[in-house]
């Protein structure tokens, strides 16, 4: 398509607008991509480093868009196990990375942040639909009936199993490219590009169904109810827009509660991940997982244990309540929340709520529905998963959290 091409820019804008746009279209897949773009990026940057184009870079904005890094450094200094925290030190330095490169970069984000975003967008379509066609094709191979995409087989971690990526964490790709595609739907005037839009949502949107990610799929359900006519539309489109989503919401519910493989994801497994088990009982809850980070969290409520300390002490914590498959797999918390005041107390959990403030306040005041999509998508999936303990996660927590801010209305940026 000719609008994910640039013509009239320098060379080196050029390369590094085609540097972030392999970069975003290698979020779905193995990390090693990612990391070798984005050190190429880094040369090329500093390769044109022009004394003229450099942004302040020691400003409270860029502090709080690494905030976590800096939370993770200093409890590095007195935890319990400094071979972990230095690795986990390793995997956030992209966080303190992202806001340096786009201050030094002569590369203008905003003009370009409709391209990215589009690119970005049709790489998860077509993510989403090569791992639809892998799926029909294991079900045809077998000669099993073509119902068979509708169980536990071909859905959630087995259904993103071929890219090796965690369903929720692609989940979180999937609704960033959704909403984007939906807000310029919602603007196109060519009739060719509102059907290809449509297309495109429809198969993103079959994805996230399929990928099945709770903590993904909820907020996502009141952010287009709800956020996408408050951002984009007014008047009688407003209304129009609610009612349309509210009766195809009212669709989704229904065929919720009558599929058994949805039910079973979305009703059973939440019903049970919220009920504490018996303490000899083979598959414990999310809940069970919460209540043991309480415990130790009791015990250094303030500092926490240090930076990598979380994985030992829920290890044994796990063994002696008999909690066998959080032991036997590892698990940690699965709750960021939790895992802030586990490693590094209230101190580092109030350093995280206060940037994730300091994202929605600036969402709503440019009104920024992607950037408020974003952040409700970080705040929602923080209650189950350990959002920054996974390279894939971390990656779509720095990346865009700079990608936003760095790519808002030229009067908004003077402000910040």
């Amino acid at each position: 398509m000719e609008r994910l091409f640039i013509k009239n820019d320098t060379l080196a804008n050029k390369i590094s607008y085609y540097h972030l746009m392999v970069f975003m279209a290698s979020l779905p897949f193995d990390f090693f991509y990612s990391h070798i773009i984005l050190i190429s990026f880094i040369i090329h940057t500093l390769i044109q480093l022009n004394k003229k184009d450099i942004k302040p870079v020691f400003t409270v904005r860029n502090l709080l868009l690494q905030s976590v890094f800096f939370v993770t450094l200093l409890s590095t200094i007195y935890t319990i196990n400094r071979q972990q925290a230095f690795n986990e030190l390793g995997r956030h330095i992209s966080i303190l990375l992202f806001p340096i490169l786009f201050c030094l970069t002569s590369f203008d984000i905003r003009k370009y942040r409709f391209q990215l975003l589009l690119a970005f967008s049709l790489i998860c379509t077509a993510t989403i639909s090569y791992l639809y066609l892998n799926a029909f094709h294991t079900i045809r191979f077998y000669n099993l009936p073509y119902k068979t995409i509708a169980t536990s087989a071909f859905t959630n971690q087995n259904f993103a199993e071929p890219i090796d990526m965690h369903a929720t964490f692609f989940s979180l790709q999937v609704a960033i490219a959704l909403i984007y595609l939906l807000s310029v739907l919602l603007k196109e005037q060519s009739n060719y590009y509102r059907v290809f839009y449509g297309i495109c949502i429809g198969i993103l949107s079959a994805g996230l169904i399929q990928l099945s990610s709770k903590s993904v799929c909820v907020p996502l359900f009141f952010i287009i109810n709800l956020a996408v006519p408050y951002f984009l539309l007014q008047g009688k489109s407003r209304f129009r827009f609610i009612g349309i989503t509210a009766s195809l919401s009212v669709l989704v519910i229904a065929t919720i509660f009558t599929l058994g493989i949805l039910k079973v994801r979305y009703i059973a497994d939440f019903k049970y991940d919220l009920r504490l088990t018996s303490k000899d009982n083979r598959f414990d809850s999310r809940l069970d997982r919460w209540s043991t980070a309480v415990d130790l969290i009791k015990r250094s409520p303030i500092i926490g244990y240090g930076a990598g300390s979380e994985l030992g002490l829920l290890h044994e914590s796990f063994f002696t309540r008999k909690y066998y498959n959080s032991f036997i797999n590892n698990l940690n918390a699965h709750n960021q929340y939790l895992s802030f005041l586990i490693k590094s107390g209230i101190i580092g959990l109030l350093v995280y709520l206060a940037t994730l403030w300091f994202g929605f306040k600036q969402a709503l005041q440019r009104k920024d529905l992607l950037f408020f999509t974003f952040i409700a998508l970080i705040v929602s999936v923080s209650f189950s998963e350990n959002l920054l303990d996974v390279d894939k996660g971390i990656i779509f927590y720095a990346f865009f959290f700079s990608f936003f801010l760095f790519s808002a209305k030229a009067e908004t940026r003077k402000a910040l």
